[in-house]
């Protein structure tokens, strides 16, 4: 029987072993290097790396070939939330409990620091080659990371999300921001884990509805958390999507809808994830978490 707690500190630790190897220690101003290591490894949940290697352990293949891709995904995901934190964005001072970058760095470093992660993470993917992956199979990856990461994905969701503070946007709109700010980077992960694990497009097409249900439900939860979330647990303060007047799902529809709505989107998940026919279980429990999760 999974136990999944087991499983996530398991994967976090090797992914964690791994980060090192694809940041530059020779040629990068010591700052800068300090800059970039000092939120990589600042902690986190390691949720998006995780759901790739469990993606390519669902087609019963070594999670090891999809370690490059795993790193990327966290080096971008790390650069987004220094460039989030941010005065001219979210102005957040703490992040998993601790000083944000720009808090520790000044605000230019954190900017390179993030922009360095950012271009580091394209050359983590090419190292995909060096576990034996054919060029055929890496470039459409390179290709669907600048999608999903870029201003048709993650960035374009975050400038909709400061294009939407203050205002009180119909839901559609937040549901814009919500796939793309944050499901965007969980859809690239298990379409990644996917064609590394030898999906066909049938199984693609499945474990994309499935991605993009958790991604969407992942954000709700972040919404709930920032409204009703334990401060000591989540490691930043509450409220600051209240604070710098962003709409939310609470907000919008209320939090008793808003849970409603989470758990049919994992159902809606689970039912794609069904249907792919692939192993089951991590992934499953995997969209579990994220309605249970407290941080």
């Amino acid at each position: 029987m999974l136990n999944l707690h087991n499983y996530l500190t398991e994967k976090k630790t090797f992914i964690e072993q791994a980060l090192p190897a694809f940041l530059p220690t020779r040629g990068v101003p010591p700052l800068l290097a300090e800059a970039m290591e000092y939120s990589l490894f600042a902690g986190g949940k390691r949720i998006r790396p995780i759901l790739l290697l469990a993606t390519i352990e669902a087609f019963e293949q070594d999670p090891v070939k999809g370690l490059p891709a795993a790193c990327a995904i966290e080096m971008i995901h790390t650069y987004s939330l220094i460039h989030d934190d941010l005065p001219a964005m979210d102005n957040d001072d703490f992040r998993r409990g601790m000083p944000t970058n720009h808090k520790k760095f000044g605000e230019a470093t954190a900017i390179l620091a993030g922009d360095g992660l950012l271009t580091e993470a394209f050359r983590a993917i090419c190292s995909l080659q060096d576990q034996g992956i054919e060029a055929a199979t890496v470039l459409p990856i390179i290709c669907e990371l600048s999608k999903f990461a870029g201003p048709q994905g993650m960035v374009g969701g975050q400038m909709a999300d400061l294009l939407g503070e203050g205002k009180q946007l119909q839901l559609s709109e937040l549901q814009y921001i919500h796939h793309h700010k944050t499901a965007d980077l969980l859809v690239f992960c298990i379409r990644t884990g996917a064609r590394l694990g030898g999906a066909d497009e049938a199984q693609l097409e499945k474990l994309t509805r499935f991605a993009r249900n958790i991604g969407l439900a992942f954000q709700i939860q972040d919404d709930i958390l920032d409204v009703y979330g334990d401060e000591e647990k989540l490691g930043k303060p509450v409220g600051s999507d209240t604070a710098n007047e962003k709409s939310t799902y609470p907000s919008l529809i209320g939090l008793e809808q808003s849970q409603i709505e989470l758990e049919r989107l994992i159902v809606e998940a689970k039912e794609a994830l069904a249907e792919a026919g692939v192993q089951t279980q991590v992934l499953g429990a995997l969209a579990d978490y994220i309605i249970k999760r407290d941080q």
